[in-house]
């Protein structure tokens, strides 16, 4: 009777802890490319134009990480998009950025990556206008 209600008990922690950890969702991702990707341009702005001394800094940092990771996996599957202006444009700014904050987390972004990216980002922009 000790083992059943041992066995009980771990099934249930398992699925207390299981269902926490799928509510807590804060994504800013819905499904639709178009509004995602602006969504997502918008967001790693901030992050970008953000002081570097400002206090804020490291946490708009782990949001842009956080947000980077999951537009890349939940995208990159859709073969319909791989095709699209505005899809290739924004995994190439996602994985500049990205490899900057893997690499020098610490470090402010430098100039030249901050332009480039803002161009990236007014290109992936017009595309999406397009329809591309």
């Amino acid at each position: 009777m000790k083992r059943f209600l041992s066995g009980i008990f771990a099934l249930l922690l398992v699925c207390v802890i299981g269902l926490t950890g799928c509510s807590n969702s804060t994504s800013i991702l819905s499904g639709n490319y178009q509004q995602d990707t602006l969504a997502v341009v918008n967001s790693l702005r901030t992050a970008i134009n953000l002081p570097d001394d400002s206090t804020e800094k490291a946490e708009a940092q782990a949001v842009a990480r956080q947000t980077i990771n999951e537009f890349a996996s939940y995208y990159r599957r859709d073969k319909s998009l791989s095709t699209l202006t505005s899809f290739t444009m924004m995994r190439t700014a996602l994985n500049s950025l990205a490899s900057h904050y893997n690499s020098y987390g610490n470090r402010p972004l430098p100039d030249k990556l901050k332009t480039r990216l803002e161009q990236e980002f007014q290109q992936v922009e017009s595309a999406i206008k397009r329809g591309a």
